[in-house]
């Protein structure tokens, strides 16, 4: 996916930005770039690859050589950006986050004549980041050309510009992303992870409405486009990859994962589906609040079974190679003999995905003496690949551990039953949790509804994007 974070101020805020980005490595890890404005020295501008070395890393040597007052900074995990821009609108840097699905359809009908053209990447395809500036300057203003990019462009697009004259953020046009704005008494700086501003000095001042363009100085912040009504933000921000200390739309990301496994412990019990288990466990790091949540309301107590090896692995998304991947999951988890032989253990996972390293998580388990090993999802089965956002690598539906195992259970069939196969209530839902048990070797398997995440989230259910669970739009 990606983050970006940006500062203005009356000082040098290099410094500033090079922590906040640095706070938003844990949504990409393929590139990290920054730019910065000096009045003097102009643009300022560098991008690194930091599959292989965190982005703190590979920018520190470039901190002497920046300087300015207003900079913004992303981590990407898609193109590299931010991109300088010089057009009729302006000189200006760029970075984007989001997903644009009909790129080639956009390339083919708006810049097929002779006097355009874009660099193209080792895959042949276009820079997202360069397409939706190119599609802003089709128009006579930044804002015009931003609300214009939004609205043709099919997936999403958060962005965030670098102009002589300030920053101008834009939410995308169904508030997908999370866009705040932070203040402290010299400036202003604008962030996806709210904690992130927040142990830099600044405290909350706005966080932007779906659609919404800003405009922020270091003397304040200008609406330059309204909210619109409609919101879709993601619930993956709450159960995956939002950072714990983070709030959006009011809602914090530890509070809410300890609901959530509260919420999905007092629905077992009620159903009388829990099974008699020696620990509740998190698969680290991000099922453990929900576990936490699931012990308290459970009565079960709380353990750690396995721990995670970070100091010298310690990103779960690189490197790209799956098999390299894979190995690198198996090799970062270090059990704890004494929790796990002759006991039976039931584990929360923050979701279930493609299964292939909870495959080898569970394998792993049993190898080191557990008796029964039990697996809860903190969320729905997943069931279409995100067209909006980019968080999962999946190419394909198939590749989803859940929409896989009802194509072999019934084939295309199955597949105009999917709300019936995410119920476990229902005989089709009932099928697949037995079938994905005998795949992985679960002694039992749980999902969160869809009803009971949404309660945990907490807010208007018709602004939250479900689309992963149930292809609703």
């Amino acid at each position: 996916m990606g983050g970006f974070f940006g500062a203005i101020s009356k000082r040098d805020c290099v410094l500033d930005v090079f922590f906040g980005v640095d706070y938003h490595s844990h949504l990409g890890t393929r590139r990290g770039g920054m730019a910065v404005y000096d009045p003097d020295a102009g643009f300022q501008r560098q991008i690194h690859n930091i599959e292989n070395t965190p982005f703190r890393t590979k920018f520190e040597k470039d901190l002497a050589d920046f300087h300015g007052s207003s900079a913004i900074g992303c981590i990407s995990d898609t193109d590299p950006q931010p991109l300088l821009v010089r057009s009729h609108l302006g000189l200006y840097a760029i970075t984007t986050v989001g997903i644009i699905n009909n790129a080639d359809k956009l390339v083919e009908t708006y810049f097929s004549d002779h006097g355009h053209q874009f660099m193209a990447m080792s895959s042949g395809k276009v820079n997202a980041t360069e397409l939706t500036a190119a599609l802003i300057n089709q128009k006579d203003s930044l804002v015009e050309g931003i609300r214009y990019a939004q609205e043709i462009i099919d997936g999403s697009a958060t962005i965030l510009l670098l102009t002589p004259e300030g920053i101008i953020a834009a939410r995308d046009k169904l508030g997908r992303l999370p866009v705040l704005v932070g203040k402290n008494g010299e400036g202003h700086c604008v962030s996806f992870e709210s904690f992130a501003y927040q142990k830099l000095g600044y405290q909350t001042a706005y966080e932007l409405g779906p659609r919404e363009i800003v405009k922020i100085t270091a003397e304040g912040v200008e609406s330059l486009s309204p909210a619109g009504d409609k919101m879709r933000i993601c619930a993956f921000l709450w159960t995956y990859y939002g950072y714990p200390n983070s709030n959006y739309e009011g809602v914090n990301v530890e509070v809410m994962r300890y609901r959530n496994g509260e919420i999905m412990a007092r629905d077992e019990v009620a159903q009388g589906r829990l099974p008699k288990v020696d620990y509740v466990a998190g698969v680290p790091d991000s099922g453990l609040p929900h576990a936490i949540g699931f012990a308290n309301r459970s009565g079960k107590p709380f353990a750690r079974p396995f721990v995670k090896y970070t100091p010298t692995w310690p990103r779960s998304f690189m490197p790209a190679n799956q098999n390299v991947r894979n190995q690198v999951a198996k090799m970062k988890q270090i059990p704890v003999p004494e929790l796990i032989e002759g006991k039976k253990l039931l584990f929360v996972d923050d979701s279930i995905v493609r299964g292939t390293q909870l495959r080898e998580t569970v394998e792993f388990l049993y190898e080191s003496g557990a008796e029964e090993v039990h697996m809860r999802s903190a969320c729905p089965p997943i069931m279409y690949g995100c067209k909006y956002l980019n968080f999962s690598r999946s190419n394909s539906d198939m590749e989803l551990l859940a929409r896989r195992t009802v194509q072999d259970l019934e084939g295309d069939e199955g597949q105009r039953h999917l709300d019936e196969y995410a119920d476990a209530k229902t005989e089709r839902g009932r099928c697949l949790l037995s079938t994905i048990c005998k795949e992985l070797g679960f002694d039992s398997l749980g999902y969160q509804s869809l009803d009971g995440l949404l309660e945990a989230i907490g807010i208007d259910r018709d602004k939250i994007c479900t689309y992963c669970w149930n292809g609703k739009e």
